[in-house]
């Protein structure tokens, strides 16, 4: 496990798309830390009430930027009419919301967390002792 934790930030604009209304600029930042290597966090800005965070596998991300990927509560795919587009789709049981960001921008974030953390390699900073001692409670009697 390494031991040398970093956190990488940025910050976008994703277009929330509805029905017979113009796009809502959204912004999002979006978050890789070391100490949960596979995952990504895109944080959406919600007006006055703060931010509502999803996390999805970093893969999803990459998988995404190329084709259709997900099949669970977050999806992400390019867009067939704009190539410097994807669209990512998030659903929970309190609502759905459909997004349009820059491929670019993501793709860039990506090469970041690349650039930290190889793919395959993410593994190398999983510390498996700690994850068990927050799984496992202490006191077992």
């Amino acid at each position: 496990m390494r031991n040398d934790h970093v956190t990488l930030r940025s910050t976008a604009v994703f277009d929330l798309l509805a029905p017979r209304t113009p796009p809502v600029p959204v912004k999002v930042e979006l978050r890789y830390d070391t100490r949960d290597p596979y995952a990504v966090v895109a944080a959406f800005r919600t007006g006055r009430a703060g931010w509502v965070e999803w996390v999805f596998a970093r893969d999803l991300l990459a998988d995404g930027l190329l084709g259709e990927a997900g099949d669970g509560d977050v999806r992400i795919k390019p867009s067939i009419e704009d190539p410097d587009s994807v669209y990512v789709e998030l659903s929970s049981p309190s609502g759905h919301a459909m997004f349009e960001a820059s491929a670019q921008e993501l793709a860039d974030f990506l090469d970041q967390t690349y650039d930290v953390v190889l793919p395959g390699n993410e593994h190398l900073w999983v510390d498996v002792d700690d994850a068990l001692t927050r799984l496992i409670p202490h006191d077992l009697s």
